[in-house]
């Protein structure tokens, strides 16, 4: 007889955990309990969905709330991740429960290994980056990699939609590395680039031309260690309208030449004056990778994978990795154990099979023929 999982959703009324809250709610061999430092939101929010609900407060006595809730996984989606220590994860192993994140930042994700050996000793899967990054980007990137003899350069990115709802943890981290430096792949060794800057364009299927500039996120150096041949990995993100783009680089210069400290003080500010923009975009989004290298039947190739996301859903793909994840841990389809980051744990098969149930397309193609790339 299989026994019910209990989830606890901390950040269950948040952008992404609302989602997700919808998605888990009604399946079955689950129940899901919708937590936050709200008590009032949560039980809102839960008693909509008729679900259970709780107040947890990640800063404090949090191994009570584990306790209390007797939880079996938790999903952590209360960023930015960029200023977090992993106390929630630790705490998830001292109490045997399963702990998936939805991080972006760079160190947190690259550096959840450090807690390995605990988690295997407690018999937990400890993952963080459940998400786009690099839960959906490994995915895509596995997917073609079986195509490849030799990986050469991958270029991947997102492009925002203005009218999405943008939660001001999601508008911090983008800020807190605007106009600082960090490293990339880029002819084969790793050199120093900066946040927001390398002003780029790009037509995307259905979206036409969209700005991009770079962005630090785990894959960077993620992609090189599992991917030894790698020459340049490049991931860029942008925003729809192009005068708050070049508004974003603009301030992206000012810290990057000294006169501004960083960002992240103003996200507030800044949230506020995008927000007056909105009747001017719209909220269809899109993300590409494009892979090239020398295929297995020796000519020079590149693999693209493009997704268009409409009326707003794509704000729901961010979510998806930790859903599909979620669901393995309590159908035991996933019996990993171990902390790591979300790399081949999630198949682009099952991700996109989530994604169907939305407002979501994408199209994969692959080129023959290319001229070997030095960079």
């Amino acid at each position: 007889m299989t026994m019910t999982k209990r989830v606890l959703l901390v950040g269950g009324y948040g952008n992404f955990g609302t989602h997700i809250a919808e998605r888990l709610a009604p399946e079955t061999g689950l129940t899901l309990i919708i937590a936050g430092r709200s008590g009032d939101k949560a039980r809102d929010l839960a008693q909509r969905l008729g679900t259970e609900w709780a107040r947890v407060d990640i800063a404090h006595d949090l191994d009570r709330s584990i306790t209390d809730t007797r939880a079996d996984i938790l999903i952590h989606t209360s960023g930015p991740f960029q200023t977090q220590g992993y106390e929630v994860a630790e705490a998830c192993i001292r109490n045997r429960v399963h702990y998936l994140d939805l991080a972006d930042a760079r160190r947190f994700v690259v550096q959840i290994g450090r807690l390995n050996d605990a988690a295997r000793a407690a018999d937990v899967l400890v993952v963080s980056g459940a998400s786009t990054v690099p839960g959906l980007t490994s995915a895509v990137l596995a997917k073609h990699v079986g195509a490849f003899q030799r990986l050469d350069s991958i270029d991947f990115g997102i492009a925002t939609a203005q009218k999405t709802s943008r939660g001001l943890a999601t508008v911090e981290a983008v800020l807190s590395y605007a106009g600082k430096p960090f490293t990339t792949m880029r002819k084969g060794r790793m050199r120093q680039v900066y946040g927001w800057q390398d002003l780029s364009w790009r037509k995307m299927p259905g979206l036409g031309w969209r700005p991009f500039g770079n962005c630090d996120v785990p894959d960077l150096e993620l992609f090189p260690e599992r991917y030894p041949t790698l020459k340049s990995v490049r991931f860029r993100a942008g925003l729809e309208l192009p005068i708050l783009h070049l508004g974003l680089w603009t301030l992206a210069w000012l810290v990057r030449i000294g006169i501004v400290r960083n960002l992240r003080g103003a996200a507030s500010i800044l949230l506020r004056l995008s927000d007056l923009f909105d009747g001017f975009g719209t909220d269809d989004s899109g993300f590409f990778m494009e892979t090239t290298g020398r295929g297995t039947d020796g000519e020079m190739k590149r693999a693209t994978f493009e997704l268009t996301a409409r009326a707003g859903d794509g704000l729901l793909i961010p979510c998806t990795p930790a859903i599909v994840l979620c669901l393995g841990l309590v159908t035991g389809a996933v019996t990993r154990r171990g902390a790591m980051p979300c790399m081949g744990l999630v198949s682009l098969d099952n991700i996109l099979l989530e994604l169907a149930r939305l407002r979501i397309t994408w199209e994969e193609s692959i080129q023959h023929g290319l001229r070997a790339l030095d960079s």
